[in-house]
């Protein structure tokens, strides 16, 4: 904990617009939330313009983040050594120009290529938001200016179904990436004048190699996961792109622990707010990202909602924007492990609650996307505001990047798993399709969105038997999947009641950091009695 001249010294150089600079940067944050959200409601319509499988569709979102989430900690690194502003400037014009191409795609792996370059884009500019708070904001509104950007953040959630809706109803699927455009100029040229330059002038260097470890053992691990939708677990692919992925990851953290420049200093791991929180807002997005990737197809192919029908479906996750600001409080009340637990109780509650979900369980889901929503604003403001306050003030972007890292990487492999299980259950809940041609059954054998599109071509009393034949082998499917996403989130309730500190912890901190301040604390401390905080 800093000194409190250290302190004194943090206050007087708060930036006296350090507000309206939140302000630019929570724009730059819904931008990429707006943009993941929007694109998760337009994939049955890429599906039908484009032709895509069902593992191309789960590509088109993975490549953008697997470039995001692979990047960041390099991205971190390069805003401490050369400028936060400059990074998350140069972010913003590469998402935007890449949007702009990605719009008018003319197939699946033009698609792909251009959604990882909007994650190259993406992953400058994340970071940057989070390390430019902790550069404006004194150490004590650090806490309200991050459940504020968690807030922000949750807003691309419910906004991005009803703008993604409003989109696909009048126009086609490609303008969910023009719009992104006008954003990106009101995003720079406000950062263009607001935002101050930051950098750490002692920057050790960079460490590529590491950066090279973590992109290629990131890709092969999902590679493999989403690859075991189709090839099967057992598979040799599935089994060398996962056994790869792992080797490459040690391999990366062992080149870590040896390196003079590291892109984070290794010993942030054994610090249990870093860790344990690190690993919370993995568990998080794992479950977001997985829940929102098989609910979208719910929502359209099951129920059959258009577009915009579906996105006003999904507005109950918004209660996260309440409960967000509520989570630095409860921290202060309760300690971070009670709040980040009880976040992640209520994401696990709502996503065995939608695994039950049948044809006619629309009020379900709706419930279920509200606990969804209060957990996140629980559980994630907590959790990033104790990764941000324990990484160095110097390498504040690459504590920013783990931050960032640990809920894109939560993201992939939470369509990857959830996606993968979900492909899985769906093909084996299928009867012979004997009557069909080869063709149309390997079409029906992939998506549900397929299905309907063969069942409509079919049409007449056949038709409309294939479709339900097909929707109810996706309830089955979608049961499955968000049973093992639930056992994925309550692994994270156990993990942050065993590794995240408690309010004693907290208080014991605080003691010992006053202490080495004040000569003689500790003695008057143990003369007057004065015990620990309680759980």
């Amino acid at each position: 904990m800093p000194s409190e001249r250290e302190l004194t010294v943090e206050r007087s150089t708060a930036h006296s617009r350090r507000w309206q600079i939140l302000a630019v940067l929570c724009l730059s944050l819904v931008l990429i939330g707006l943009d993941n959200l929007i694109l998760n409601l337009a994939l049955p319509k890429i599906q039908t313009s484009l032709g895509s499988t069902g593992t191309e569709l789960q590509w088109i979102v993975d490549s953008y983040t697997l470039a995001f989430g692979g990047l960041l900690l390099l991205c971190g690194s390069l805003a401490d050594r050369f400028g936060r502003k400059r990074l998350l400037l140069t972010g913003l014009l590469i998402f935007m120009g890449f949007s702009v191409a990605a719009a008018f795609a003319d197939g699946s792996t033009a698609l792909i290529a251009l959604r990882a370059a909007m994650g190259v884009g993406a992953a400058m500019i994340m970071p940057a938001t989070l390390s430019i708070i902790k550069d404006v904001f004194p150490p004590e509104e650090q806490a309200k200016a991050i459940g504020i950007w968690a807030g922000t953040a949750a807003l691309g959630v419910p906004l991005g179904p009803v703008v993604g809706g409003l989109l696909l109803e009048h126009f086609w699927w490609g303008s969910v990436f023009l719009i992104n455009a006008p954003v990106v100029v009101v995003a720079f040229l406000a950062g263009v004048k607001l935002i101050p330059e930051s950098r750490n002038e002692k920057h050790p260097g960079l460490d590529l190699l590491g950066a090279l470890l973590s992109v290629l053992g990131l890709v092969a691990l999902v590679y493999g996961l989403v690859e075991a939708s189709r090839n099967g677990w057992t598979d040799v692919v599935t089994l060398g792109s996962l056994g790869g992925g792992v080797l490459l990851l040690v391999a990366f953290v062992l080149w870590e622990r040896r390196t003079p420049c590291p892109m984070l200093m290794p010993e942030l791991f054994r610090d249990s707010r870093f860790g344990g929180a690190a690993a919370a807002i993995t568990a998080i997005s794992f479950g977001m990202y997985g829940a929102l990737f098989v609910l979208t197809q719910y929502l359209q192919f099951v129920l059959a909602y258009e577009p915009l029908e579906a996105g006003l479906r999904l507005m109950p996750i918004a209660t996260m924007i309440f409960a967000a600001p509520l989570s630095p409080k409860l921290v202060e009340r309760v300690g971070m492990k009670w709040v980040v637990a009880g976040g992640m109780v209520l994401i696990t509650a709502s996503m065995a609650l939608t695994a039950g979900a049948g044809v006619d369980s629309e009020g379900r889901i709706l419930v279920s996307l509200a606990l969804f929503g209060l957990g996140m604003g629980l559980g994630m403001p907590a959790s990033a505001n104790a990764m941000l306050a324990a990484a160095p003030r110097g390498q504040s972007g690459a504590g920013s990047a783990v931050t960032d890292a640990a809920m894109q990487v939560g993201g992939a492999l939470g369509i990857a798993v959830i996606g993968s299980v979900l492909s899985t259950s769906y093909r084996d809940g299928l009867p012979a399709l004997d009557g069909l041609p080869g063709p149309a059954a390997d079409a029906v054998s992939d998506s549900v969105g397929a299905a309907t599109t063969v069942a409509g071509s079919v049409g007449g009393p056949q038709g409309r038997a294939l479709l339900e034949t097909a929707r109810d082998a996706f309830i089955g499917g979608l049961g499955d999947a968000l049973l093992a996403g639930a056992g994925v989130t309550a692994a994270g309730v156990l993990v942050a009641l065993v590794v995240l500190p408690g309010a004693r912890a907290r208080a014991a901190a605080a003691e010992a950091a006053a202490e080495s301040t004040v000569p003689g604390a500790a003695q008057a401390r143990e003369s007057a009695g004065t015990h620990g905080a309680p759980l």
